[in-house]
């Protein structure tokens, strides 16, 4: 079954709810926290096998948390697999997809889905969007975590259908799977939430196990959200894209106690929409700073530059585009916290997964050590304790990589460890470690 579904005429009140009052303060000065613990540089280049890192997600140990383990996509670099300490533990190629037309991979976004029942057993599987395949690839954690010596092993079902294309075809235009995050509403069913690279279509997709210990996915559903903006002044806004592109959203992560997804449109903001789609009104919780703002597209820099240099933008302070990966920090009771990467200034804005969704400020991760992190794409936080990560763990990644040891001529990417325990500190958040605190630790 595949079913499409329009958003229409909620738009208006969401943004006039979200816009901030005229004179509110265009930047609020970020707290600052540390981190003395990133992974090795990857190369986006040939003889770095075009590894690029994007998206991590952190897979918990259930028992002897100082196992569990890092896993990032590296797009055509395929997947990486780190420890605690940061050390590479495997590394797997972006093989070919299992069907009869796959090509090579391209590796997105990750997440990870736990107590799947495969094969007689109940196993965690890493999700993953295949962009070259428009598709979503699973791979089988082993219960060793780091300990395996290859903790991850591919069981994909073979001829899958194509998330957004009809055909092969449509498949090399590359808009396809973007971002991805698992949805487990009860005990029973599995989602994949799936965003398309370029539009703004958001499609789910029920995860079912094989007899042969393959995973598949079923009834894809669509959701259109927005591509132009109305505005205070009665105009419209259309965020300036190039020719046949739309404002695509990327990053989106489940809070998996509510159902409410929660999705980054890379140059409009932060999202908040329930699930399943369709069955309630989609919120845009924040505008990027420069909201509203009318660019147009110069074909020969391939950038977009504004008609008024002058007019000041809507958003608030919190976002600069672009909005990049998000995630949801489990707290005590319905305390809980959304992390954004505010891509365009080097910042990660915290929202409240409670009421109005309220910001609760930004920060910015120094290096100890090591360098900053710069640019940060996807992101990954859990409240549960891992390794010697007492107060939990929040995983991001770094571009550009910068560094004593990294080539400067070459496109350097990595991933930061960042103990939670200093963000809380550093905004008076909530740190709360109990296992009963986080519903995917069933």
């Amino acid at each position: 079954m595949r079913r499409t579904a329009a958003l229409a005429a909620v738009v208006p009140i969401a943004l006039t709810l979200a816009l901030p009052a005229a004179g509110a303060p265009r930047v609020t000065p970020p707290a600052v926290v540390t981190t003395d613990n990133e992974t090795p540089v990857l190369y986006d280049d040939e003889e770095g096998g075009n590894a690029s890192g994007d998206d991590p997600a952190i897979w918990v140990h259930p028992e002897h948390s100082g196992r569990s383990i890092v896993i990032v996509t590296a797009k055509e670099g395929g997947l990486r697999v780190y420890d605690l300490d940061s050390r590479e533990v495997q590394w797997l190629p972006a093989a070919p997809a299992p069907r009869a037309d796959g090509v090579d991979g391209r590796y997105n976004n990750v997440d990870i889905a736990y107590g799947v029942r495969l094969g007689g057993r109940t196993v965690d599987v890493a999700v993953v969007s295949d962009r070259y395949n428009d598709q979503l690839r699973f791979f089988a954690i082993d219960p060793a975590g780091s300990r395996a010596a290859t903790p991850l092993r591919e069981v994909t079902a073979p001829e899958q259908e194509f998330l957004f294309s009809p055909d092969r075809e449509t498949v090399s235009n590359e808009q396809t799977a973007y971002g991805v995050a698992v949805w487990q509403p009860d005990d029973r069913d599995t989602y994949a939430v799936v965003t398309q690279e370029g539009a703004t279509t958001i499609a789910t997709a029920r995860l079912v196990a094989r007899r042969d210990g393959t995973v598949a996915y079923a009834d894809v559903e669509h959701l259109k959200l927005p591509d132009r903006f109305p505005l205070p002044d009665g105009g419209t806004w259309v965020p300036c894209e190039e020719p046949g592109v739309g404002p695509q959203l990327e990053g989106v992560a489940v809070d998996q106690r509510t159902d409410v997804l929660y999705a980054t449109q890379e140059d409009v903001g932060l999202w908040r929409i329930p699930l399943p789609l369709g069955t309630g009104e989609p919120r845009l919780i924040d505008e990027v700073a420069d909201f509203g703002v009318h660019d147009v597209y110069d074909e020969e820099t391939e950038e977009c530059v504004p008609v008024d240099p002058d007019q000041p933008g809507l958003g608030g302070p919190n976002l600069v585009a672009d909005a990049e990966g998000v995630d949801v920090y489990y707290g005590r009771g319905r305390v809980g916290y959304v992390l954004v990467s505010s891509q365009g200034d080097d910042r990660f804005a915290v929202y409240s997964t409670t009421g109005h969704n309220s910001a609760l400020g930004t920060f910015r991760v120094a290096g100890d050590g090591i360098d900053g992190v710069n640019g940060s794409d996807g992101l990954a936080v859990t409240n549960r304790v891992v390794g010697d990560y007492r107060e939990g763990l929040l995983v991001t990644h770094d571009e550009p990589e910068t560094g004593p040891d990294v080539d400067p001529e070459r496109d350097a990417t990595n991933f930061s460890y960042v103990d939670w325990g200093l963000v809380a500190d550093a905004l008076g958040l909530q740190v709360s470690t109990a296992p009963a605190n986080d519903p995917r630790m069933r």
